[in-house]
């Protein structure tokens, strides 16, 4: 570590709802970095190997933070060479630079490297079977991370959203002060899971990582985190009108929803079924548990409205 006992952390995506957390769940533990490709300040652009390299070696970080991905999971299907850039090719090249400059490495991944047709939730080494581009970029992200030798945490998380940025959760908001009605997929299943919260639990195992000044990562490797508990989008559409109205970020007479079937919502890209993941490795490891996936929106929601205040 650095002079004075601090992380010099390098933050990648810090505009992403994720990334946009982490900045205030890092800080308390070191210097935090912000690159990206737009950045005003230090730009790292993940479709580029040589702009890994130089960024990573210049700022000499003792700890990077990929929040950083391509997630358009329809466009993927026909964007192809981005994706596998940011997505595939990125991840490992950050892991070799790390290497390079004897840094650990924190990494998101997705419930999409599963095929979607279990019956229960995903262990982590659970037999993989991405179904569609994104999902196949990102499991190949995940192993090269794992060719190199280095300190890292693979955090495979599930249905992000938060109070900023495009996801589920502000989709649905405008929609329903927009329609009369609408139509939401009720037969996949996953867990919703706050962009706050996985980076407060970030935070929280870097912090348990850390012993005697040094970075060590004595439980590094792959985890799941998400909230507890499962639903189906339309059942995360329906608390999310029941909660809005109740804290009057919606009207009572907003827009009557249905529930269809996945079939009758074509999209580019196919999604999986279920795709709900065990948490039990966090709690064993370190100790940690997110709560349900139903108070974790109420305390979303319940900062949003403080916000508006």
């Amino acid at each position: 570590m650095n002079k004075g006992n601090l992380l010099r952390i390098l933050l990648i995506g810090h505009n992403g709802q994720v990334g946009w957390q982490l900045q205030r769940t890092l800080a308390c533990l070191g210097v935090v970095i912000v690159v990206d490709r737009s950045s005003t300040r230090v730009t790292l652009d993940l479709r580029d190997e040589s702009s890994i390299r130089s960024t990573v070696k210049a700022i000499k970080p003792d700890l990077i933070v990929n929040a950083a991905a391509y997630t358009a999971v329809d466009r993927a299907e026909t964007d192809v060479k981005t994706a596998e850039a940011v997505n595939a090719l990125a991840p490992g090249i950050l892991a070799q630079s790390a290497a390079e400059c004897g840094a650990a490495l924190v990494h998101y991944s997705t419930d999409y490297v599963f095929p979607g047709n279990a019956s229960q939730p995903y262990l982590e080494d659970d037999q993989k079977g991405p179904i569609n581009v994104y999902g196949e970029t990102k499991l190949r992200g995940e192993q090269a991370i794992q060719e190199v030798d280095i300190p890292h945490l693979i955090l495979r998380t599930s249905w992000v959203y938060g109070g900023r940025g495009k996801n589920f959760l502000l989709t649905m908001l405008r929609l329903m002060k927009e329609r009369d009605a609408f139509g939401i997929v009720d037969d996949q299943v996953g867990s919703p899971t706050p962009a706050r919260q996985i980076a407060e639990a970030t935070a929280l195992m870097v912090a348990k990582s850390v012993s005697n000044h040094e970075l060590q990562f004595p439980h590094a490797g792959v985890f799941h985190l998400t909230s507890s508990g499962e639903t189906t989008w339309y059942g995360f559409a329906r608390k999310i009108q029941e909660l809005g109205i109740r804290r009057g970020l919606l009207s009572p007479d907003c827009a009557s929803l249905s529930a269809i079937e996945s079939d009758a919502f074509r999209t580019d890209a196919v999604r999986p079924q279920y795709s709900v993941l065990n948490n039990d490795k966090l709690y064993q490891r370190f100790g940690l548990q997110l709560p349900g996936w139903s108070q974790s929106l109420e305390l979303c929601l319940n900062s949003m409205v403080t916000t508006r205040l």
